[in-house]
């Protein structure tokens, strides 16, 4: 057996994430923190979209393990000092600031703020070295989107999302008139597909 260590590490990972998201969401075989309202493909509920995108990361992290069972050899490369270091680093802010959080003002007293503001101050400082920035930058981009939608409507949130995400690739920020033509593009279908097409039901602009 041939193993591709970085794909099936990579498919766990995958399959990790997508347990943990199904779990919160309440959509693994019915159990989880939440019940969120699932809905159908034309009347979403919070949890429909979610649910679709977990199932799908859970089905990929599976197919990216099988193949990496025989695609090998790919050894993993050894962290440096510096990424170990990191990664231990934004582990313990991360813990500390989702933690924190409620204490310093009670609209962080949602068990989802806390947290999301705890991984977003973990992948923040993840990006400080330039082997996690990538995983860091992406990550954290899904946290800001998470973050600001509720109080910053679909726009602004998708604009701190794409403009994270492409700060995690260096051609992008030396390009970024073509990151802005992206955003506009997307802005626009999002708009449409979501909002216009599907009528789901959230802030498109700031609420103050």
């Amino acid at each position: 057996m041939k193993i591709n260590e970085k794909d099936v590490v990579s498919g766990l990972f995958f399959i990790l994430v997508a347990f943990a998201g199904l779990y919160l969401n309440g959509g693994f075989l019915g159990i989880g923190l939440e019940q969120h309202a699932i809905g159908t493909a034309r009347r979403m509920g919070p949890g429909y979209m979610p649910m679709l995108v977990l199932w799908g990361l859970m089905g990929l992290g599976a197919l990216t393990l099988a193949v990496g069972l025989f695609e090998g050899p790919d050894p993993l490369q050894r962290w440096t000092g510096v990424e170990t270091g990191v990664l231990a680093l934004a582990v313990a802010v991360g813990l500390a600031v989702g933690y924190v959080a409620p204490a310093l003002n009670p609209a962080f007293s949602n068990n989802y703020v806390a947290l999301g503001l705890g991984l977003l101050a973990g992948f923040s400082l993840l990006c400080v070295s330039i082997g996690w920035r990538l995983i860091g930058c992406i990550c954290g981009a899904m946290c800001a989107f998470c973050l600001l939608l509720d109080g910053f409507g679909l726009m602004v949130a998708l604009v701190a999302t794409i403009f994270i995400a492409a700060a995690a690739e260096p051609e992008h920020r030396r390009r970024p008139v073509g990151v802005l033509g992206l955003t506009v593009f997307l802005l626009a279908l999002c708009w449409w597909v979501f909002i216009k097409q599907l009528d789901i039901r959230v802030n498109v602009w700031p609420q103050f």
